[in-house]
Order: C-alpha cells, then structure tokens, then sequence
C-alpha cells in the first residue's frame, strides 16, 4: 500500500493539517496484519486492491471544499455571499501499486497553478489542479471534488446501526455519490476524461 519510503513534499503546507490524518490511518492500516482488521469500513486488502490496479506511474488527486461560515466570510465576498474553502487539496503519487510521495496543492504551484486560498470549487480551477498534478507528478488516474460533509460520509461512513468492525464498497459508496451529484469524479480512469 504505502512504499518502504514515502516522500512528504510540502509537509509545512497549512492544507497538511487534514492530511496528516490520512497518512496516519494509512500507516495505521499499513501495520495491520490482522485481515479482519477494518477502520471504518476500510481494509489494507481493499486500497491494496484498488492501488494495484492502477496504472504506473499515476496520482490521485483529491480536493474537499467547505462553505464559510458567516464569521469567516472576507471583504472578497460582496454581498455576504457563502465563500467556499479548501480544506483539503491532496496529491498520492503511486507508482506499481504504491504510493511514493504525497503533497498538498501547495506544491502544484511549481507548475502555475494558483494560490490555494484563491481555488474555487468549479470546473476552471478543477481543470487547472488535475494539469497541474499531471504536469508535476503522473497522468491522473482519479480526482475527487467534493465537500466536507460527503468527504466525512464517504471516508468515514455513518456508523448508526452498522457493527464497527462491517467492510464497506468504498468505491460503490462513491460511485453512489457522484451519481447522486454530490462528488465530481475526473481522471484517466473514468468515463470523464479531463484532457
């Protein structure tokens, strides 16, 4: 799942404050030689799975928006207007079934893209990250645009009434998801693609 070495390339980004966690589930699942073992929903078997069957070398790429809370809305925003932030902007390149580095959109700068508190969560700025990580890192084979509460629902499931320890299709949560328009999947290996 994660490479001997994993390169953090912008671990100083503000954006790895949210990120930090899923490395460390990550590594938490990493360690596990416990089959049966699950974190909400998720198993090493299930991302080990999904990792192997992507083409190499690739990235993923994945970026959660939150509206503003009316306290937080700045003088850019006329007219009270909900202002969205990114509160997570994550590139996992992964290379033969691994991943090897991981960098916040902080770093897809180097290639033009634009200060992450001026990225918006529409169809410009989804365009200009997924070039930009394909400039920087690998083709993309999967982007997520989303916002918090479906990142939460999709990443950590309602545990109302389910056993703790139930395997869940992360990837038929997702696509369930997206079909209800509440997530945006791009990338080589969708029906979408974005170049």
């Amino acid at each position: 799942m994660l490479a001997q070495e994993v390169a953090v390339i912008d671990g100083d980004s503000p954006l790895w404050e949210r990120a930090r966690g899923l490395l460390n589930a990550a590594l938490l699942l990493e360690q596990q030689n416990d089959e049966g073992y699950v974190w909400h929903g998720w198993t090493k078997g299930q991302i080990e799975a999904f990792l192997r069957g992507l083409p190499s070398p690739c990235c993923l790429v994945v970026a959660v928006w939150q509206a503003a809370l009316p306290e937080q809305l700045s003088a850019q925003t006329p007219g009270g207007e909900a202002a969205e932030q990114l509160m997570l902007g994550l590139v996992c390149e992964v290379v033969e079934g691994e991943v090897r580095s991981l960098r916040t959109f902080e770093a897809l700068r180097a290639a033009g893209l634009k200060a992450v508190d001026q990225l918006e969560p529409g169809y410009e700025d989804g365009l200009a990250i997924l070039r930009a990580a394909h400039a920087l890192v690998a083709p993309v084979a999967w982007a997520l645009f989303t916002d918090w509460q479906t990142w939460n629902e999709w990443l950590l499931g309602s545990d109302e009434g389910l056993p703790p320890q139930r395997v869940v299709d992360k990837g038929a949560l997702l696509t369930a998801l997206a079909q209800a328009g509440r997530c945006v999947l791009l990338g080589t290996q969708t029906a979408h693609r974005y170049l």
